[in-house]
């Protein structure tokens, strides 16, 4: 090997050239932290220590990269770029189909997209699994989002039994600072992730004027050995041997204590660019800069070619300064295809590498995606009758969630040899029922608690209080699509997160990640179900701090039809609710549950609709009486609150409250309905002359209504604008006027009020005449 160090040293030369090249043109992006990982790149793809295919990235059982440091995504585009170049170089010159681009180029990143760095349609500024970059296996740049997903991927890896393909993901002693670093390094060695390599570019940089280790203390070794990781590392990070010899050890050197492998290399941020350490981070030389033409000077000297301006200021005109940018990254690439011995080797190398990655795996446990479509699983009305409660039991809407998990993961173990779901909780499994997950179901064998060594194929995590790394652990597992074809069909698991409601803002910037990756990726990928558990005020007794009133709003924070929110109010529209949302094609599910039993109603005495009815999002729980003056039309969500008006509902005949009152249990649900099912629960006017009463803020409710009047008649959390405070469940209800003491009297008040409300709308609409 140490004989090809002269030829890795001339593609990274043209890597180099690729990354200043493309950030002189774009004049945006980061230098400093992608010149110093090239040693560290190109010694993984042609050592032989990651089994990848650059043709076609999406094979199943490639090694999987995640760039963690997702800013230093200049790095992947020009690395891309100059391999892509031989393997099309060698193609024009020999025509052999094994150098062709599949579908006409279609996935290929040559050099001409370097050209479209940080531009719409083109590069995007930070590392995305979409398009010319399949490549990269996840979504990444905000600090600390890569390694929770890259651990997941390697667990999916494993709990399909293809343990011995590897997730290698790139990072630096900056990223790792963030608390997720800590929470993943536990949560790895935990599930005995020892298809997982960590690669650190230790270069004691970020962004800021000041070594990193003044303020952070220690080393990689220090920073991962504690945590039980096999450590290895290279005080050499830019030397071809040490680096290629640690870089093999990482991926393909014996493993006996079957844990995960952080590798580290000392390196220089901005390495050859002109300007180092935090001056190189995110900042390139003013365009044709006298130091970027200096760094240039020296290859154009040791390759003899020659830029076009050398030396001279930029063109004043745009269209000039492309076609300059253009022709200059041709001349950098002319170094390669005037060099047939070069084209030759590298080509035949990337050839070499691909045919290691294996069409099958010994041990695979996939390979039936019909689970995804077993009307089991999906078909509520079909569900076993053991599944539901009966009026009058009182129980919890949070064990629905455990009922339905043992359900779907059984059925799936059982017809098709593998668990739907895999599930995580922040030590809180029991507490927030997704511990259904790896229970049994009516004699139906469940797969019980994930053990690293006495139960590989758990499906329920022993996951610690890491709700961050939970949520991008089962975002990254949800990824991994083992399909032979995955552009057409989806093979791997769905995930499942919870945690307490009040704590849900954890999870979010993982799941918009994922949100963002499953909507532009062209490979089919999983789906998430995120629980936010011990949700509103009725986790009472737990006080304030753990209420989850307005925290649960960030699972609305995502592009409409991204996420379908639930909202059941009692146990038996979980699982209804669960079945349906899951049978879409929506990548993430939020399921809000609450803590307190109630008492599950006898809703044919009571005149209302079954619990079937929640599928649809929204249903009538009382309607207008025929013949009598209408009062308006009352939304309300939540347990507490919508027991405590099913239980005032006999009492509004005698008071003649004559209002319409809608159960909102999930708006997305609601907007698949057909337009004549969802006008007869609540038209346009309805949602304007409407009340709300919910057991979270209001404004989380302006879905339903959002007329100038509503929230001076609603009931809700937030009605004084104040956090509430603490004790029983009926104390803090009470406090929170969501009781039925507050309930009557307010739908009172707004039936008999509305002549009075409608002229007041009317006004409000005259003054804009």
């Amino acid at each position: 090997m140490e004989a090809d160090f002269a030829r890795y040293e001339v593609v990274k030369d043209l890597v180099d050239e690729c990354i200043d090249l493309s950030l002189n043109y774009r004049q945006s992006g980061h230098p400093g932290g992608s010149r110093s990982k090239v040693h560290m790149m190109l010694a993984l793809l042609l050592s032989g220590a990651m089994r990848w295919d650059l043709l076609r990235p999406w094979r199943r059982f490639g090694d999987r990269f995640v760039l963690s440091a997702g800013h230093t995504v200049p790095l992947v585009y020009a690395t891309l770029a100059v391999l892509n170049e031989a393997v099309r170089a060698r193609y024009e010159r020999d025509g052999a189909a094994s150098f062709a681009f599949p579908d006409d180029g279609r996935w290929a990143l040559t050099w001409e997209w370097l050209l479209r760095l940080r531009r719409r349609g083109g590069l995007p500024g930070h590392a995305e699994m979409e398009g010319r970059t399949l490549f990269l296996k996840f979504n990444t740049g905000p600090s600390g989002h890569g390694m929770p997903p890259a651990a997941g991927e390697a667990l999916a890896l494993k709990l399909a039994g293809a343990g011995e393909v590897k997730v290698i993901a790139f990072e630096g002693e900056g990223g790792l600072t963030p608390g997720s670093a800590h929470e993943t390094k536990n949560t790895a060695w935990g599930l005995g992730l020892d298809n997982l390599v960590f690669m650190v570019d230790w270069n004691d940089f970020g962004i800021d004027p000041r070594p990193a280790s003044s303020v952070v203390a220690g080393t990689p070794t220090d920073w991962f050995v504690p945590y039980g990781w096999r450590v290895t590392g290279t005080e050499h990070g830019m030397e071809w041997e040490p680096v290629t010899r640690t870089v093999l050890e990482a991926a393909r050197g014996p493993n006996p204590d079957r844990v995960p492998t952080m590798a580290w290399f000392v390196t220089q941020k901005g390495r050859g660019y002109g300007k180092v350490d935090a001056a190189s981070h995110g900042m390139a030389w003013p365009m044709n800069a006298p130091q970027f033409w200096a760094v240039r000077q020296r290859f154009m000297e040791r390759y003899g070619v020659a830029y076009e301006g050398a030396g001279l200021p930029a063109p004043s005109d745009a269209a000039a300064v492309r076609a300059q940018a253009e022709a200059n990254l041709r001349v950098a690439m002319s170094v390669l295809r005037r060099d047939d011995e070069l084209v030759t080797w590298l080509s035949d190398r990337l050839l070499a590498i691909a045919g290691t990655v294996p069409d099958e795996v010994e041990g695979f446990r996939l390979g039936s995606p019909g689970v995804f479509t077993d009307r089991r699983i999906f078909d509520v009305a079909r569900y076993p009758e053991s599944m539901w409660k009966k009026p009058g039991e009182k129980v919890p809407n949070r064990a629905g969630l455990a009922a339905w998990g043992a359900y779907v993961n059984s059925v799936a173990l059982r017809e098709h040899g593998r668990p739907l779901f895999i599930a995580a909780s922040a030590d809180l499994a029991e507490s927030t029922n997704i511990a259904g997950f790896g229970q049994d179901f009516d004699g139906s064998p469940g797969t019980g608690w994930y053990e690293r060594s006495g139960n590989p194929y758990g499906a329920l995590l022993p996951t610690e209080i890491t709700e961050f790394t939970n949520a991008g652990m089962i975002a990254g597992l949800a990824t991994v699509n083992l399909s032979p074809d995955p552009f057409d069909e989806f093979d791997g698991f769905w995930g499942a997160c919870s945690t307490y409601g009040s704590f849900s803002y954890l999870k979010y910037g993982l799941m918009r990640l994922f949100s963002q990756l499953a909507q532009d990726s062209e490979l089919k990928v999983g789906k998430v179900l995120w629980i936010a558990g011990h949700s509103g005020p009725e986790t009472a007794e737990d006080s304030r701090t753990h209420f989850g009133i307005f925290s649960i709003g960030v699972t609305q924070l995502f592009p409409e039809g991204h996420v379908i929110d639930l909202h059941p109010w009692e146990y038996n529209e979980v699982p209804v609710m669960l079945g349906t949302a899951f049978s879409l094609d929506v990548p993430i599910v939020a399921l809000h549950l609450t803590r307190p039993p109630v008492e599950i109603p006898d809703r044919e005495a009571l005149g209302i609709p079954s619990h079937l009815a929640a599928a649809r999002g929204a249903y009538v729980l009382r309607d207008y009486r025929p013949g009598l003056p209408r009062g308006g039309t009352v939304f309300v969500r939540g347990t507490m609150p919508t027991r405590n008006v099913v239980n005032v509902l006999p009492l509004l005949d005698a008071r003649g409250i004559n209002v319409k009152i809608v159960a909102a249990v999930s708006p997305q649900l609601f907007a698949r309905q057909p337009a004549e099912y969802r006008q007869s629960v609540a038209s346009p006017a309805e949602r304007l002359d409407a009340m709300i009463i919910t057991n979270g803020a209001f404004k989380l409710m302006r879905e339903w209504a959002d007329g100038p009047l509503v929230r001076e008649y609603s009931l809700s959390s937030d009605w004084d604008d104040r956090w509430r405070t603490g004790g029983s469940v009926a104390e803090v209800i009470e406090e929170a006027h969501l009781d039925e003491a507050h309930i009557l009297p307010a739908l009172e008040r707004f039936a008999a009020e509305r002549t009075e409300r409608r002229r007041r709308l009317r006004e409000l609409l005259a003054d804009g005449e």
